[in-house]
């Protein structure tokens, strides 16, 4: 065999290879639909991306991006907590959550560990993981929360926020409804 016919059959082994019946999947490819905003979101300090921002466990709601900025890849709060008051035991079904602590402390559960967050901490919680959280410190306290992928954390939020009845029970449903399962109570502070 030639040197340069050796060289091209070696070159294009690897493609003839990948023609036959792989176990591997392939790389998902994307349309038109699926590709990235061109264009940059700017949400300048205190404001929320809808200009709608809202209440909910004692606590103020920016949205910083908004799941229709990233086609559903991510949402993520700005959250101002003033109560020691956080979500009951959940579980996200298909999402996992990102916590990063700006100011103050918090007190997390997460499966059976207890972690105390301070300022510049961060967690990320992987979907079909218990976990729920408290404001631990005196005065307002700041924490970042990012949903990923987004499903309707956003809708969840907002229409959870106007809902007459903040008991975890009449929420259950429409948590269930958006892949969010309760499964506890509430963790007090300590």
């Amino acid at each position: 065999m030639q040197r340069r016919s050796f060289l091209h059959l070696s070159l294009a082994a690897p493609a003839l290879a990948y023609t036959g019946t792989s176990t591997i999947a392939a790389p998902p490819t994307f349309g038109a639909n699926d590709e990235l905003p061109q264009k940059a979101v700017l949400v300048r300090a205190g404001d929320d991306r809808t200009n709608q921002p809202f209440e909910f466990l004692d606590a103020t709601f920016t949205v910083k991006v908004s799941s229709k900025d990233t086609q559903g890849r991510c949402v993520i709060f700005d959250t101002l907590r003033r109560g020691n008051i956080g979500p009951v035991l959940h579980i996200h079904v298909k999402m996992d959550e990102w916590f990063y602590v700006l100011s103050g402390e918090f007190k997390f559960q997460v499966g059976e560990d207890i972690l105390r967050l301070k300022t510049g901490d961060s967690l990320m919680v992987p979907r079909n993981v218990a976990h729920a959280f408290v404001k631990n410190s005196e005065g307002p306290a700041r924490l970042i929360v990012m949903h990923q992928p987004a499903g309707n954390m956003e809708e969840y939020f907002r229409i959870a926020a106007k809902m007459p009845d903040q008991n975890p029970e009449a929420r259950k449903a429409l948590a269930a409804k958006n892949d969010t399962i309760f499964v506890g109570g509430r963790i007090n502070p300590d």
